[in-house]
């Protein structure tokens, strides 16, 4: 059902009235609208994991090269999206590396890391009028598909996705995916994913308030629609309150329900944070509730083949509360206290902290009810705001995460520290 309404929305938008926007007749052509990225990537992530769980940690460098062609001119504008990857592995242990979290570097047969990664992927790309038509190897980021760039080397997908931008403000996207490239090994169907289809768009209602509404379609895995509304209060000059409501609902299907082994096929989660801002300074408050039969909670990401998960990207979750734990066990309620800092206004631009405190509760899993969780979450970046190094970022990542005797099945406690260096250089 839902690769028809695909195909209905997706003649919609090629047949859509060029009258509110045509992107490309400001096409300036192929070549020169052309860009070639490399973004170099130092990273490191180390789990001190507690109650007799061994410790883990993987290093790498990366080198993630992209490029992007403008469009011929014409009616239909032709291009071509492409890109490298190459990961270095620094560490090399055998028996730190293979954490499902951290995944820099997948274990072999062997049992041992790949000593370094490589791999491409290329798209070629139509446009006609403000619609873009892409086939071939993406990075898809959308509510119900979110690649995941937060490792070391990033998740790409192969497929056809359709953008329309015809009538300011409002975006519809339709698209159908056949493979998911694995962040951390080699090949197009790495993740063992067989399709996924997704639709839905977001509308600029007017300059303080946005709204957004997505499905998605996993086969033999699940079905989940996603809901957001946004608001923003201008207060004054320098202050503003923004809410930001996010939502799932996700149904597994029957055929995966079994094969997982999960208590029921169904989970609703939402969050709701309200964020001040004045000045530098950003005060968050949050909640965020999941409920259902199921006892896989708000399931979503990973690699169906050896993790149980469902394949939808590790970054498929536009929710308040997603730190290194993501709060989105069977019945949790939790809530969020968060501060952040803008250094810019006392004479260091560039550098910024966050800090957060999210408590978890009303817990369950098979074995028992009212497990609690709490994390501790401290973040400082720094980005080089000019020189040779215009740019380059620096982010010290740490968490404490505890979690209770009657969470154990769901959550593991421990400390993570995380340490990225990005350098982003454009070719051209």
């Amino acid at each position: 059902m839902l690769n028809k309404r695909i195909s209905l929305i997706a003649l919609g938008m090629l047949s859509a009235t060029q009258a509110m926007a045509n992107d490309q007749a400001e096409s300036k052509g192929f070549q020169e609208d052309s860009s070639l990225k490399v973004l170099l990537r130092n990273a490191y992530i180390n789990r001190d994991y507690k109650d007799g769980n061994d410790d883990k940690s993987e290093w790498g460098q990366a080198a993630i090269g992209t490029f992007s062609s403008g469009f011929t001119q014409g009616t239909i504008g032709v291009g071509v999206d492409a890109f490298g990857l190459y990961a270095l592995n620094l560490e090399r242990s055998e028996d730190r590396s293979g954490a499902g979290g951290i995944d820099f570097f997948k274990k072999g047969a062997s049992g041992a890391p790949a000593d370094d990664l490589s791999k491409g992927g290329a798209a070629v790309k139509f446009r006609l009028s403000s619609t873009t038509l892409t086939y071939g190897d993406q990075m898809p980021a959308l509510p119900v598909l979110n690649y995941d760039n937060s490792r070391l080397l990033p998740e790409s997908y192969t497929g056809t996705l359709i953008t329309s931008k015809e009538i300011k403000g409002l975006e519809l996207n339709a698209g159908r995916f056949t493979a998911e490239s694995r962040k951390s090994a080699e090949g197009r169907d790495s993740g063992g994913l067989k399709s996924i289809n997704v639709l839905g768009g977001s509308y600029q209602f007017t300059e303080q308030f946005k709204a957004a509404l997505y499905a998605s379609d996993v086969e033999d895995v699940l079905k989940k629609q996603y809901v957001n509304a946004n608001y923003v209060f201008p207060i004054d000059k320098d202050q503003s309150l923004t809410l930001d409501f996010n939502g799932y609902r996700t149904k597994l299907d029957n055929s995966y329900v079994r094969e997982s082994g999960a208590t029921g096929d169904d989970n609703k989660i939402w969050s709701l944070a309200a964020t001040f801002v004045t000045g530098p300074h950003s005060f968050t408050v949050a909640h965020q509730r999941s409920t259902g039969d199921s006892n896989l909670g708000y399931a979503y990401g990973g690699y169906q083949k050896d993790q149980g998960r469902v394949g939808d990207g590790g970054n498929t979750i536009y929710l308040a509360n997603s730190y290194w734990s993501d709060f989105n066990a069977e019945d949790e309620r939790s809530w969020q206290l968060g501060y952040g800092l803008d250094f810019s206004a006392f004479g260091v631009p560039g550098l910024s902290y966050n800090v957060a405190y999210v408590r978890g509760d009303n817990i369950t899993t098979s074995t028992s009810e009212g497990g609690t969780e709490r994390e501790i979450f401290n973040q400082f970046k720094y980005v080089v705001q000019s020189g040779p190094a215009k740019d380059l970022s620096v982010k010290l990542r740490s968490s404490i995460l505890r979690v209770s005797q009657k969470s154990s099945e769901y959550n593991v406690s421990g400390n993570e520290l995380r340490v990225f260096v990005d350098y982003p250089i454009n070719i051209f």
